[in-house]
């Protein structure tokens, strides 16, 4: 039985018979995989088969002079401790007995509702999620939220490499990487091979901060002594706040099998809500050095995502 902490609770479970009405409050309610919430109007086998809310968002409704309470913005379930709204899509959870996927942040109201009426705004289109049902199960009141942290990391990774850009060397080091973030959990959104050019290497990185969904960059090349490895360069064109604690524990790491280990000059660091890290460029190097980062980067992007969390454990 684990005893670890949950991430947030369950303040209500709502059902409604009809679309576009309030639901109302229920002493349980049971998902069922693949269709939503049982008895409810917005079931079925489609990507919105839930809908969550956060208490802490419909209290800013609240804040505004509404008198509003579970269900009325027809969400199915009301949470409490973990800002659904800030949650990836793709991010597992488990909601009681369940076990679930977000799927969709926020949605678009083609018909403003009566309490968009009342005072000119409505937080579900905005911070509502929808998910779907991976395992059904029971969901009371009460009941902890637990998220699989390793889901929240939605990656990207980018290979430097000049024959890896032409064509005449295989990504084999990419596809390490990509199969080390797939086999903990995460999801790999976007991929990328560039040569070695300190301005193209910089460009594949702010593109994926700033224009991908992806909070975590892994870099693969382009990190040693000679004349074309720029890759720490590039990357410290772009950061805008120093990690380098994930590029510290690799060398540290990476010497006790070689003392080559002491001619990486690899950088981490942080741009926006992306964390950034550089890794070797051949694939056994990269499958050593992955296992020495992979424990910390669920809480790193926690952290990133400000979805709470306590960095150290207290002592009992």
């Amino acid at each position: 039985m684990s005893h670890d902490k949950p991430d947030g609770r369950v303040v209500s479970v709502n059902i409604a018979d009809a679309k576009g009405v309030q639901k109302t409050p229920q002493a349980a309610i049971t998902l069922v995989v693949e269709h939503g919430v049982e008895g409810d109007a917005h079931a079925g086998p489609w990507h919105r088969q839930v809908s969550l809310l956060a208490d802490e968002s419909v209290a800013k409704m609240r804040a505004q002079g509404l008198d509003v309470g579970p269900g009325a913005f027809g969400e199915n379930v009301t949470t409490e401790g973990v800002l659904v709204h800030q949650l990836p899509v793709g991010t597992r959870m488990r909601l009681g007995a369940a076990r679930v996927e977000v799927t969709q942040i926020g949605k678009v109201c083609d018909d403003r509702c009566a309490i968009y009426s009342q005072v000119g705004d409505c937080v579900m289109p905005r911070e509502g999620i929808f998910v779907r049902v991976l395992e059904g199960g029971e969901v009371r009141p009460g009941d902890a939220i637990a998220l699989e942290k390793h889901s929240l990391i939605r990656a990207a990774v980018l290979t430097v490499s000049d024959k890896g850009s032409r064509g005449e060397r295989e990504d084999t080091s990419g596809d390490a990487l990509v199969e080390l973030l797939q086999e903990t959990g995460a999801t790999v959104v976007e991929r990328a091979i560039v040569p070695d050019e300190r301005d193209q290497i910089a460009a594949a990185l702010t593109h994926f901060a700033d224009d991908t969904d992806a909070n975590l960059v892994l870099t693969t090349g382009g990190t040693g002594f000679t004349t074309r490895d720029v890759t720490p360069e590039a990357t410290l064109d772009v950061l805008d706040r120093p990690a380098p604690g994930f590029a510290e524990a690799i060398r540290v790491g990476s010497l006790a099998k070689t003392p080559h280990a002491m001619l990486s000059r690899a950088v981490s660091g942080l741009r926006g809500g992306t964390l950034i890290i550089n890794m070797p460029g051949s694939p056994r190097a990269c499958r050593e050095q992955f296992a020495i980062v992979a424990p910390a980067l669920p809480h790193a992007v926690e952290k990133l995502l400000d979805l709470g969390g306590d960095c150290a454990t207290p002592a009992p």
